[in-house]
């Protein structure tokens, strides 16, 4: 087992330069899709830093106009006090209505993002063709779907906040001109100084942050593959080689996190001191302006105060330029997913109902992803209404591809698949699993009820479930299940055998009542007579069915009508099960191999009977 590291979808380093720019980019479309909450979060947020600014206006005027008078009388009256509290809840009750404006919108904003982009990307893989699936690690495509939207998004949290921030310096400087200019100068030297400090932090961030979250996809890589290869870790006793493996792995992303946060913990405290700087400086000039008689120390204090109340808010720039880096490498690992090529295109086309469905392949050529050579290689088939098809050949010959290609789960590079006499790309979509159906060998059960397993939430009634349930041979252990239909079998069946997995997902298909249907090695676990009793069952189901089978048992290939033999991606030779044993020696080597099996399992059977 490895990591898949070399095949995950990764984009190329986000250059330094552009890093705002694109960033920016990505904010703007965010800020679009969301018009009305991220509207109401940024009227928050002038509220907050209208209040904001305004509260050392208030408290400049009040100092001027209460405290002073006071101070000189020597006395305070009860109007003043009035007037000091009025004021200060005033500005309080806007400062407060703006935050919540601005948290809960800006909130609803960033979470209908992260939504809305997850179902993007659930919809594109739904979209994309099995090929490409096979190109990407699961683990990795859990991470896209989860982590990097998160990354993508989480930028919209200080979003609203660093906008209101930016209204506050407008309305901060302009007040601090008016109060005094060479102040105002001195004061707003400080925010050039705070905005080159966070360039320079966005710059050594990007690149670790990057390193960060492919680390976090191969973490859940190693973690996803390693539940899922449960039943062979513990069989073969890999538990700690296993533990080892996704210890390692951790311990990456522990290490890249931590330099993260190192190199947070170095640039925030030096970003929080600039403003903090800029306040003492105010305070020093101011206070020797005052000793000279050209400044009231009312400006001073306003001038102070505003400067104090700025240094918190001012971050919010740069917690929004810290992000910008994590956004777009989030942004850059989606885009990757849903700027994906190989979807597949419908037509307008509709199938005919009723009669069994025809089947017809010509000279189909397919190679997978990656791979120069074909594994279908010119490849004509016809699996006429009605009929039973067996493809018999040797492992690796081709059968199952050429079982999806029959099904257009991937398209052929050359050639034509046609069901009906329809081309296969030129139908609408639906109209093929409509009418057709695969069971594959390797079963998927949900966490739900036997019945749920079967019509997948579609609406039915118990009757014909059970008569599906019948012709798949799965009706009697059914009924023996504690609930019946309504047992729940756990996450991927695990409270069933391997052959009663195989009769649920066929019923699950016959339920569907296709018009062709595929079996892909699909009876591989249940005993040669439950096999037989199953293909037969399918002649009889109403209105019949068309079968093609991926046979690996001489019982199965006896029941066929026609029979394909297949080596390396060809079809050798066809015809009926007699013929193909006479002139095929291909073929006649491996019925032979089955036999050979089938008596030596029959043989064992046998002595265990006797013992």
């Amino acid at each position: 087992m490895s990591a898949h590291a070399s095949s995950a979808p990764v984009p190329r380093p986000v250059a330094d330069r552009a890093v705002l720019r694109r960033g920016l980019r990505v904010i703007w479309g965010g800020m679009r899709a969301q018009r009305r909450p991220v509207s109401v979060a940024v009227v928050g947020s002038v509220l907050w830093a209208a209040a904001t600014v305004g509260t050392a206006g208030a408290i400049g005027w009040l100092t001027a106009e209460v405290v002073e008078p006071a101070v000189g009388a020597r006395r305070i009256e009860a109007a003043g006090l009035w007037t000091i509290f009025g004021v200060l809840v005033a500005v309080l009750v806007v400062n407060v209505t703006g935050v919540i404006l601005r948290r809960v919108y800006a909130t609803i904003a960033g979470f209908n993002l992260q939504a809305d982009y997850r179902q993007r990307v659930t919809r594109q893989y739904l979209r994309l063709p099995l090929s490409w699936h096979h190109a990407h690690p699961s683990g990795q495509l859990l991470s896209n779907a989860h982590a990097d939207v998160e990354a993508t998004w989480q930028v919209f949290n200080p979003l609203p906040m660093a906008i209101g921030v930016i209204f506050m310096l407008v309305i901060a400087g302009t007040m601090m001109v008016l109060v005094d200019p060479l102040l105002a100068v001195l004061g707003l030297l400080v925010f050039p100084g705070l905005f080159a400090a966070n360039l320079v932090f966005q710059r050594v961030m990007s690149p670790r942050i990057t390193r960060a979250q492919q680390l976090r996809a191969e973490v859940a890589e190693v973690a996803h593959e390693s539940f899922e290869a449960g039943l062979v870790v513990k069989a073969m006793g890999r538990e700690d080689q296993e533990t080892a493996r996704f210890r390692a792995k951790t311990y990456e992303l522990r290490d890249a996190l931590i330099l993260v946060g190192r190199t947070r913990g170095v640039f925030e405290p030096v970003i929080e001191a600039i403003p903090t700087l800029g306040t003492l400086a105010v305070l020093g000039v101011g206070t020797w302006q005052v000793s000279r008689g050209d400044l009231d120390a009312a400006d001073v204090v306003q001038m102070a105060y505003l400067f104090s109340i700025l240094a918190f808010p001012v971050r919010a720039l740069g917690w929004v330029l810290a992000e910008i880096p994590r956004s777009v490498v989030g942004h850059d690992r989606v885009q990757h997913v849903l700027q994906a090529e190989g979807g597949m295109s419908y037509g307008s086309s509709a199938l005919p109902g009723g009669d069994p469905a025809s089947s017809r392949l010509a000279g189909v050529t397919y190679a997978h992803v990656g791979e120069e050579r074909p594994t279908i290689r010119g490849v004509s088939l016809d699996v006429p209404s009605g009929g039973t098809v067996a493809l018999v050949g040797p492992t690796g010959s081709g059968k199952s591809t050429l079982a999806n290609l029959t099904l257009r789960l991937v398209d052929a590079d050359t050639g034509s698949v046609r069901l009906d006499g329809v081309e296969a790309r030129d139908l609408a979509r639906g109209q093929l699993p409509a009418s057709a159906a695969l069971v594959a060998q390797q079963t998927f059960m949900f966490d739900d009820t036997v019945r749920g397993n079967i019509t997948l939430g579609e609406d039915s009634d118990d009757e014909a479930v059970w008569e599906s349930l019948r012709i798949a041979q799965a009706d009697e252990f059914v009924r023996s299940l504690p609930a019946g239909l309504d047992t729940v079998i756990g996450e991927r069946g695990g409270t069933l055998s391997g052959g009663q997995r195989q009769r649920i997902a066929l019923a699950r298909s016959i339920w569907r009542r296709p018009r062709l249907l595929v079996l892909d090695d699909a009876t591989s676990a249940v005993d040669p007579s439950v096999e037989q009793a199953i293909l037969t069952g399918l002649r009889e189901a109403r209105g019949g069915m068309t079968v093609l089978v991926v046979a690996y048992r001489l019982a199965t290939i006896l029941l066929a009508d026609e029979v394909v033999y297949m080596e390396h991606g060809a079809v050798v030779d066809q015809g009926s099960h007699g013929e193909l044993l006479g002139r095929c020696r291909g073929y006649a080597d491996l019925v032979q191999a089955y036999s050979r099996e089938a008596a030596e399992r029959a043989a064992v059977t046998r002595q265990e009977e006797g013992a």
